[in-house]
């Protein structure tokens, strides 16, 4: 059994057009992933997949891009705050839709997640986490993202209206701070991934709720700002929070390019989730938050892995790098259950 704390679910949906509900070679045939093949994003997920791994939960994304010239991912953008909120909203309904019609089960409290861990045919189990909290227009409406079943933010992507991110350094705005007495107030809780160094410590500083960094690596091995330095694992291993590794190949290793090609192995997660173990004294802060298909396809993966099926294949490195199976079972799935069954209500 797996949990993948990170997943474009509902962008890669609504925004790019793509049919999840098809299996992934029917996917990968389709105009959407005839589009991410021809830019080295050769699609790897899809719901049969998830199936297919044991997946039994994933924090699916509501994610919109603002306009932007660095990291911009295939897709439209919003211009403003209006524009965000419609397809944040958007997508949110894709993942009501996609539960109503039973090809996922929307977490939103102890015993749904009880009810994908235990069934006895993989379901997967969706948590709402919201990447970037542009969709949010003003703090009046957080608790109504909260009632339709967001259950996590992540205030950046890049710089938003709340705060720094990756690739622009800078503090929480007054909105950010502001944003973070909300999200404790309605018991959510805050996911790190993305924030710029200023925010990070300013928004640990205000919340002092239950925080995660759902996707990110990190930056002693690939130091760049987009992942965490040893005082911010640090920070977030004292709230007894997870740290979802990311198996990308640029995450993995500094200064790899696609032109590289599939020379990256998974002995480089190893090495980030063991020195994220390192760093907190034992091995239940860290998970895998792959964002596979978030601007990487089959391209951007390690050697061995063509789809999200094979995200086992880590737990397998994991035993080979001499660690017990109880153990590697905390990493592919337990230390995140363990987070939530301390989270949800």
């Amino acid at each position: 059994m797996l949990v993948d704390a990170h997943l474009d679910l509902a962008f890669n949906a609504v925004a790019m057009g793509g049919d999840l509900r098809l299996p992934l070679d029917q996917l990968r045939a389709s105009a959407y992933g005839q589009a991410g093949t021809s830019i080295n994003e050769t699609p790897t997920v899809s719901l049969p997949t998830l199936r297919e791994a044991n997946i039994r939960l994933v924090f699916g994304t509501i994610f919109v891009q603002a306009p932007r010239t660095t990291f911009k991912l295939p897709g439209p953008v919003y211009n403003t705050p209006e524009e965000a909120n419609q397809q944040g909203w958007a997508q949110l309904h894709y993942y009501h839709q996609l539960a109503g019609n039973q090809e996922i089960k929307l977490i939103g409290g102890l015993g749904d997640l009880e009810t994908v861990i235990q069934g006895q045919t993989p379901l997967p189990g969706l948590l709402p986490l919201m990447e970037g909290a542009d969709p949010i227009r003003d703090l009046a409406e957080l608790e109504a993202w909260h009632t339709a079943g967001v259950q996590i933010v992540g205030p950046a992507w890049g710089a938003t209206r709340y705060s720094g991110g990756t690739g622009a350094p800078g503090p929480l705005t007054p909105a950010g701070r502001e944003l973070m007495r909300g999200l404790r107030e309605h018991g959510m809780a805050l996911d790190t991934s993305h924030l710029s160094e200023e925010s990070f410590w300013e928004a640990l500083q205000l919340f002092d709720g239950p925080t995660i960094a759902s996707h990110a690596n990190c930056r002693a091995f690939v130091p760049t700002d987009r992942h965490l330095s040893d005082d911010m694992i640090r920070a977030i291993v004292e709230r007894d929070g997870v740290i979802g590794i990311v198996p990308t190949s640029a995450f993995l290793v500094a200064g790899w390019r696609l032109l590289d090609g599939k020379t990256v192995g998974l002995d480089a997660a190893v090495r980030h989730i063991e020195h994220i173990c390192t760093i907190a004294g034992d091995t239940r802060h860290v998970g895998i938050g792959s964002d596979f298909d978030g601007g990487f396809g089959v391209e951007w993966l390690p050697a061995g892995m063509e789809s999200i099926a094979d995200l086992p294949q880590i737990g397998t490195a994991l035993l080979a790098a001499g660690w017990s199976q109880d153990d590697v079972d905390g990493v592919l799935s337990g230390n995140w259950l363990r987070w939530l069954r301390g989270v949800l209500k």
